[in-house]
């Protein structure tokens, strides 16, 4: 069984930055492209970032230049790197992995507060 484990969010002021890890253990063949969500209340989930095995890298508009993806094999983990935070990017952030040539697993989830 494959599990997700993410960490690093919390509640930081506009402008300030945060640090997201999302590390997988578990049954672990191969690990594929891995990237973060994020779902605002009343809004539809909205992809963030993704990072394939490959080395592409996407981002979505509204974060380019502000956060960064980055991946540790060895480790079998996905960070995302967030600077110069907004209010509008408060949501829960979701790390996605796709993983044994499977369906993507999903980790629980964690929230990220920006506010004054």
């Amino acid at each position: 069984q494959v599990q997700l484990v993410e960490s690093g969010g919390g509640l930081v002021q506009p402008g300030g930055s945060l640090r997201l890890s999302c590390a997988a253990s578990g049954i672990i063949f191969s690990i594929n492209d891995m990237g973060w969500h994020r779902q605002a209340p009343g809004k539809e989930r909205e992809l963030v970032a993704t990072s394939s095995s490959g080395g592409w890298l996407n981002y979505a508009d509204s974060v380019k230049g502000r956060f960064t993806i980055s991946r540790d094999d060895a480790k079998n983990t996905v960070y995302l790197q967030m600077n110069s935070l907004k209010p509008e990017d408060t949501a829960v952030y979701y790390c996605e992995a796709h993983i044994n040539w499977r369906r993507p697993y999903w980790g629980q989830g964690t929230q990220v507060t920006v506010s004054s």
